[in-house]
């Protein structure tokens, strides 16, 4: 009995850390896991923990990595995941691999013929990813994006249906203001030759974490559709563009106006700190400077002179409830879900770059 109760204990420590690592806040990832690595105090624990969280957090956060000779930047998705750690970048024609837990890409090696689109659909992708370029570059300070194909790529002509993915990628860490943000988007285009029709999807995702005086985070997502008729190459990259554009920037009015009045309403009893990093307005694409909490709720705020309480429940049913607290000496990381509880004592501090 005592050994089945010590594999159970070591299992469920697994199961903590794994938790806590994929849903560290975006950039903070490496933080989490130094102190959880001191918390656990048991390597093989943690080690497990981290080899299983790491990369399913590298390709859901789209997270981008310098490449070897500092020629470029390779993003980590699971649409141009040729093997656990390969990863192909189509714009370079290379295949770059990295280690997840380190968060590095180690080396790159050249493209085999297989890996590739077809000509026919490298005309496609290779044009949609040049006006991408161009919008990621207008819309998105230090954003990152590419075009893979998903589906289809070996169609060699025309009379045969294909898929393409835009994946864009924004991330913002100001650790020395107390915040980090980040803002992905992808969407996927099927091009359906048949009817000479393109179907367009979109997911957006929107997370921001603030940590002065506290723990707040706040995540937002939104889908949308839209469709376009069959065109050329480039008119066909230009019409996608569009409608990325159009979206994106429709549902950033959109939550511009919703949480305009936050630190107002929301945060009343607490009230953020606009003025000096933000200058009481939200900025266009500053990822960071926004708060959506589309689907987190504040509900509860405790302050005293040596704690600051943060209770977040999210509102959608059987998820996790987090509970943040933090000290300017000590703080707790406090997780449960449904009556199912897990306290782990860390010392918080502030993040530098």
């Amino acid at each position: 009995m005592a050994e089945e109760d010590c594999e159970l204990n070591e299992k469920r420590k697994r199961e903590i850390a794994k938790w806590f690592l994929l849903n560290s806040p975006a950039g903070e990832i490496q933080y989490i896991a130094k102190d959880l690595r001191s918390v656990l105090n048991d390597e093989k624990a943690y080690n497990e923990a981290a080899l299983e969280a790491f990369p399913l957090y590298n390709k859901s956060h789209f997270i981008c990595l310098e490449l070897p000779d500092r020629s470029g930047e390779v993003l980590v998705t699971s649409y141009n995941e040729l093997d656990e750690n390969e990863f192909l970048d189509p714009r370079t024609a290379q295949v770059a691999i990295v280690d997840h837990v380190k968060q590095v890409c180690t080396e790159m090696r050249p493209t085999a013929d297989e890996e590739l689109s077809s000509p026919y659909i490298e005309e496609f992708r290779c044009a949609l990813d040049a006006e991408i370029l161009k919008y990621v570059a207008e819309a998105y300070p230090k954003g990152i994006c590419s075009v893979y194909c998903v589906k289809g790529k070996d169609v060699e002509g025309p009379g045969s249906n294909f898929e393409l993915v835009v994946v864009i990628s924004a991330v913002r860490n100001s650790p020395q203001n107390f915040c980090n943000g980040s803002w992905r988007s992808l969407w996927n285009i099927e091009f359906k030759e048949d009817v000479q029709m393109l179907e367009v999807r979109g997911e957006l995702q929107v997370g921001a974490h603030y940590f002065e005086e506290g723990n707040v985070q706040l995540d937002a997502k939104h889908e949308c559709k839209d469709a376009t008729i069959f065109q050329a190459p480039d008119d066909c990259a230009i019409s996608i563009a569009n409608i990325i554009r159009h979206h994106e920037a429709q549902y950033l009015e959109s939550l511009e106006a919703s949480y305009s009045n936050l630190p107002d309403t929301t945060f009343k009893r607490k009230p953020l700190v606009w003025g000096r990093t933000w200058k009481g307005k939200m900025v266009r694409r500053e990822v960071v400077a926004r708060w959506f909490p589309m689907k987190l709720i504040l509900q509860e705020t405790c302050d005293s002179s040596t704690n600051f309480l943060t209770f977040i429940h999210t509102n959608r049913p059987g998820s996790f409830t987090l509970l943040l607290a933090s000290s300017r000496k000590n703080g707790l990381f406090f997780m449960g879900s449904w009556g199912v509880k897990v306290m782990i004592t860390t010392k918080l501090r502030p993040l530098s770059d």
